[in-house]
């Protein structure tokens, strides 16, 4: 029994390693230049592929981003059910507003295409439509999503804390990365920073966290004598 629950231990830790990295990759394919560049509005229309690419990657997105706090469920709940329960409301949250950012950035397509097609007639009716859309996608991305994922992120960091399954300088750099990531986000929204290096790097402990992260339970996996073990 001891042995099966290690072996389970084992798939979960490398499943979960792998998700981690497919994330990191899926998130940094999902960029798409032309949106955020000042012509958007024409260069969408005419890069219609870049943004389609960019929309699929995206989507691609929930499967890490659902699927890890999903896959983490079984063994973090035995440690502290609550907490685990909480990353998994994140994570699926985090997926609604991937899939609503998709959307958006599906019809700033299509708002490039209608503007392609009536030139400067309309102009400015599709300059303040493409400008609450891109604002739109950017909240939903940089904070909504951000905000979600991050704080199923910085849960399983905690119980990794609490409970050694990681090593504690791995978690301990989980939750002050989060922290950092979660700043990043509010001060975007209140607009005191925008997407620049100041957003940049305080994303970047986290990014290298889950990098980290992943690389270990790949490796090395959970720490065997904790993850059988249960408190209260």
């Amino acid at each position: 029994m001891l042995r099966k629950s290690t072996n389970a231990g084992r798939r979960s830790a490398t499943m979960t390693g792998v998700l981690l990295i497919a994330g990191l990759i899926t998130g940094l394919f999902s960029v798409v230049p032309v949106i955020d560049g000042a012509d958007y509005l024409v260069m969408a229309s005419s890069n219609e592929n870049q943004v389609l690419l960019g929309a699929f990657f995206q989507l691609l997105m929930i499967v890490a981003y659902v699927g890890i706090p999903i896959l983490m469920y079984p063994l973090l709940s035995k440690h502290h059910k609550s907490l685990a329960l909480g990353s998994v409301a994140f994570g699926i949250i985090a997926g609604v507003f991937i899939i609503l950012g998709v959307i958006i950035l599906l019809l700033l397509l299509s708002a490039s295409q209608e503007f392609a097609k009536v030139g400067t007639l309309y102009a400015m009716y599709f300059q303040t439509l493409g400008e609450l859309l891109r604002e739109g996608r950017d909240l939903v991305n940089h904070v909504a999503t951000t905000l979600a994922f991050v704080l199923a992120m910085f849960l399983f960091n905690y119980i990794f804390y609490r409970t050694t399954l990681v090593p504690r300088w791995l978690s301990v750099w989980g939750l002050i990365g989060s922290t950092s990531s979660i700043l990043a986000s509010l001060l975007f929204m209140i607009r005191f920073i925008g997407l620049d290096t100041t957003y940049m790097m305080l994303n970047i402990p986290i990014a290298f966290q889950q990098l980290v992260l992943a690389i270990w339970l790949i490796i090395r996996g959970f720490n065997p004598t904790e993850q059988d073990s249960v408190t209260n």
